[in-house]
């Protein structure tokens, strides 16, 4: 009887969700075109070119502009004609103030194009710059699906990090520091319009930064592979993807100046962010803005944390694709049965955080904040994201209590 009247009340999300993806089906989203190999960040300018762009802002954050790792694109782009603006306060969770203080140094420079250059939070920045640019209507008036009525400007993105995602995809996430809100820009015209792969940019990167947004790309692959939208690509982009993180992010973390696994853990970043752009994310997501935007808390950690909770949640109604999953990413033996596979891809997320010293609580979260973000996070997930099992507020609560210090070993 409870599962009858669960199903009842869970009705209208799920009829939202086939609106949905019918849509998602036959929606034309492009595909970025990649130039890859070590070094070939100084041959996209040639890329650049090709879009007739005389003066560019490009986009980053001071720790990257100040460690000299846009140096050899700067001299590259002055080879190919092309002036370069640099804007590099974007913060780890971009800001309204972020954006429009690069907006306004575009406008006064005159520039005609936009590179973003960073991780996913430079990225998205770049994007809603580039998007405001060309449709004058506020950030908030940008959220959501499709609401973007104008082309951006040439837009290209170059990332630092492979975990977002962004270079593939049409979402771009920013923070509403007034009202503590982490929310995502959707829209088709956000996809750059070429991007590049190059693994000398991310030899740098600290062992943790690898960790966690390896652990990024990990929850947008699983999360769209077993949500409601996957079609034979998403399946294919998210099957990729998570063999290649499952069996190649402990050696990069281990080995960061690994050129060539730097360069298959780009390739994974970007085929899960193909994936989850045409088959949406989950409640990990849901949660992790919500720890992003009331505290301040980095995106991929939060990502990190959170999944292994949610797959234990969502295993009794994705036992069978969380058992594909772990199956093509060389976990057990096609003599397991479903719940032992799905149980061995969750256990080895446990395993592969702890050995790359991810906790398994999120340190900001407070108690007393556990009802307001509980309203959050199903007001973000339910309907709009497809996930195998809904959540009510009382399960969500629970999964809040685990990954809150104080109260998790009273759970």
């Amino acid at each position: 009887m409870q599962r009858v009247l669960k199903s009842f009340q869970n009705f209208p999300y799920r009829s939202s969700q086939f609106v949905m993806k019918q849509v998602a089906q036959v929606l034309p989203l492009p595909i970025p075109p990649v130039l890859q190999g070590a070094g070939m960040v100084r041959r996209f300018p040639e890329i650049i070119t090709i879009s007739g762009v005389t003066k560019v802002l490009v986009v980053t954050d001071k720790p990257l502009y100040s460690m000299g790792l846009l140096d050899s694109f700067l001299c590259a782009l002055e080879t190919n004609g092309i002036d370069a603006i640099v804007f590099d306060k974007v913060q780890p969770n971009p800001t309204f103030e972020n954006v429009e203080d690069g907006l306004a140094l575009y406008y006064s420079s005159n520039c005609q194009g936009v590179v973003a250059f960073g991780g996913g939070s430079s990225i998205d920045c770049g994007k809603i710059i580039a998007a405001k640019v060309t449709n004058r209507k506020s950030i908030e008036k940008m959220r959501g699906l499709f609401k973007l009525t104008h082309r951006l400007p040439p837009f290209f993105a170059i990332p630092t990090t492979s975990g977002a995602g962004s270079e593939a995809t049409i979402c771009a996430v920013i923070t509403d520091v007034k009202n503590h809100e982490k929310f995502a820009i959707n829209d088709p015209k956000l996809v750059p319009l070429a991007t590049v792969f190059d693994p000398e940019l991310t030899v740098g990167l600290p062992p943790s930064l690898t960790a966690t947004t390896g652990m990024d790309a990990l929850t947008h692959a699983v999360e769209a592979y077993i949500g409601k939208y996957d079609t034979s690509f998403v399946k294919e982009k998210a099957l990729n993807a998570t063999e290649i993180i499952i069996n190649n992010l402990e050696n990069t973390y281990h080995h960061g100046d690994d050129l060539e696994l730097r360069l298959k853990m780009a390739q994974a970043s970007f085929d899960a962010g193909l994936a989850f752009t045409r088959a949406y994310v989950g409640y990990v997501h849901a949660i992790a803005h919500a720890m992003g935007g009331f505290y301040g808390v980095p995106h991929g950690l939060a990502n990190a944390i959170i999944l292994p909770y949610i797959l234990e949640f969502s295993k009794q109604s994705a036992a069978k694709k969380l058992a594909e999953l772990a199956f093509y990413a060389g976990l057990g033996q096609a003599m397991n049965d479903d719940e032992t596979l799905a149980d061995l891809l969750i256990e080895k997320i446990k395993a592969m955080n702890t050995s790359m010293g991810i906790p398994t609580t999120i340190y900001a979260l407070k108690e007393k904040d556990i009802p307001e973000l509980t309203k959050r996070i199903l007001k973000e997930g339910n309907p709009t994201y497809p996930v195998p099992r809904i959540m009510n507020i009382q399960e969500c609560s629970e999964i809040l209590i685990k990954l809150c210090p104080k109260t998790a070993s009273t759970v």
